[in-house]
């Protein structure tokens, strides 16, 4: 078999960060229930290996002791969960993305500025929950062209578009197209909603989906991004299969052994069951594997400002504690084998190289 494993994939630094966040509560307090409303992120492991140290994951504040430390997960809340913390007295932790807290700033701006937002996304999201929260009166999700006839409109030259940072390229474009045509006129944002990491883990598996039998993409079903990148290589024409770890691996994707297959994972999977999925997949046909290097990410976030006063106030250095996402170290005891690197350079080049057997 041959394995082509992705770059980038996974954790993206939004989603580090917001994991690190509960890491470090848990290490400055030890002693005491930590509470996150909603998931942190996306992905059962994730959430199974922190309920598993005692983490209490919660969809109603009241569900918190008063008092107590209440984490806000990276798809980020409405000021009305803010408000709603302060009067039950609950130490706040805000680990949302800032790249989700961007759109939330352009849905204020806008709405001040006397803008309709029609906020591109999927309804019953909790990022565009707290998104559509920041300008409830001014803002109306759009989640197909079909809701375009249904749009109360006061002024179509004082309309906005923004987007859920986790949608596809593909899908967005589509919606973004039908608003361009049914209001000329309307205004989009300085720069893309969709974040970086959603589009290069995107564009990587355009590029390299066409050349293999099937893709595998590690993720959980309710992880937006991770659906995403399946629905993308089926689009251009390859199976693909959304998994949430090995054991839902199915050998009948598989009827020579010898397939070429791309392995990839959604923003919020972690990178140990990639690593399994590898072996054993490699354990079973054996095989090679090749690292394609589409995007280098070398990206870090500062930890948020409350979590910076409390390690300041028990003498720990915050700037010790920054986010760094990087490519993974692959060895041979936790992926199967040793790939050999290919850049993208090489690939769009045509360079045929053999990575190191199993």
């Amino acid at each position: 078999m041959r394995l082509i494993l992705s770059n980038p994939r996974g954790f993206c630094a939004g989603v580090r960060m917001a994991i690190d966040v509960v890491d470090q509560v848990l290490e400055l307090f030890p002693n005491e229930t930590i509470y996150v409303y909603h998931e942190i992120v996306h992905n059962k492991h994730v959430v199974g290996r922190f309920e598993r140290r005692n983490v209490k994951f919660i969809d109603q504040l009241s569900e918190a002791t008063t008092g107590a430390i209440i984490v806000f997960s990276a798809h980020g809340v409405s000021p009305a969960v803010r408000a709603e913390a302060v009067q039950r007295g609950l130490r706040a932790i805000d680990a949302t993305c800032p790249l989700v807290t961007k759109v939330h700033s352009e849905a204020i701006r806008y709405a001040r500025q006397g803008y309709q937002i029609l906020l591109v996304g999927h309804k019953n999201h909790q990022e565009i929950v707290g998104t559509a929260g920041e300008a409830p009166e001014a803002t109306q999700v759009v989640e197909h062209p079909d809701n375009i006839p249904f749009l109360l409109i006061k002024d179509p030259n004082r309309l906005v578009y923004l987007t859920q940072t986790t949608l596809s390229t593909d899908d967005a474009k589509i919606v973004i197209d039908a608003l361009k045509a049914a209001f000329p006129a309307i205004k989009e944002p300085p720069s893309s909603d969709i974040c970086y990491a959603t589009t290069n883990r995107q564009i990587a598996v355009r590029q390299i989906a066409p050349e293999c039998d099937l893709v595998l993409v590690v993720g959980s079903a309710n992880s937006s991004n991770s659906v995403r990148l399946t629905e993308i290589s089926r689009n251009v024409g390859t199976p693909a299969y959304l998994l949430d770890d090995a054991s839902e691996v199915d050998l009948s994707w598989f009827p020579t052994g010898n397939e070429t297959v791309l392995v990839t994972a959604g923003a919020s999977a972690p990178e140990d069951l990639v690593a399994e999925l590898c072996k054993m997949l490699l354990t079973k046909f054996g095989g090679q594997i090749e690292q394609r290097d589409i995007f280098d990410e070398d990206e870090y976030f500062a930890v948020p400002g409350t979590l910076r006063r409390m390690m300041i106030a028990r003498d720990i250095d915050p700037e010790t504690r920054k986010v760094n996402i990087h490519k993974a170290e692959i060895t041979h005891d936790l992926y199967g084998a040793v790939p050999l690197t290919i850049s993208a350079s090489a690939t769009n080049s045509g360079i045929n190289s053999q990575s190191t057997n199993n």
